[in-house]
């Protein structure tokens, strides 16, 4: 039996729950035969509130843009390392904008049949539930969306194949 899926895509974030979400989209690739797809997006919309509110003066943004987009790269050339371990092609990509809208719209383009995202995290205020861009990911692509938890197991699964 063939999986319902061809095109699986892993969101990441730099946090422990995308490198769970990351080992656990290799698996599934590995296992199916899924073409996998890495996306890092740089969220240059929260950067941009934060010159608005005076957080940053327009200096010190584009710093810590090039801080980010170094950190992207990092965290892309991670997902494309553990991958190559076991033999699966990844194509990846690094973008800019709002992370919920830039993986609908590559989704969307890439006709993307899963999208694996790391674990959810605890919300403890209205602002935290309003800025979460993975459960609004969860909400708004158009296919199947795998939520990678309890990362010590996905772990041991990953060592062992």
């Amino acid at each position: 039996m063939s999986a319902p899926f061809d095109d699986i895509l892993v969101y990441l974030d730099g946090s422990e729950g995308s490198m769970a979400a990351s080992m656990y989209a290799i698996l599934l690739a590995k296992e199916t035969g899924a073409r996998l797809h890495g996306v890092y997006v740089i969220n240059t919309k929260a950067l941009g509130d934060l010159v608005k509110a005076h957080v940053f003066i327009s200096s010190e943004r584009a710093e810590f843009l090039e801080e980010l987009k170094a950190d992207a790269r990092r965290h892309v050339r991670h997902l494309e390392k553990i991958a190559a371990k076991k033999n699966i092609a990844v194509e990846t990509e690094i973008l800019e904008g709002s992370p919920s809208a830039e993986v609908l719209k590559y989704v969307r383009a890439n006709s993307i049949d899963m999208l694996v995202i790391g674990q959810l995290n605890m919300i403890r205020s209205r602002r935290e539930e309003l800025a979460n861009e993975n459960e609004r990911m969860l909400r708004s692509v158009p296919c199947p969306v795998f939520v990678a938890k309890d990362s010590d197991e996905i772990w041991n699964m990953f060592e062992e194949i």
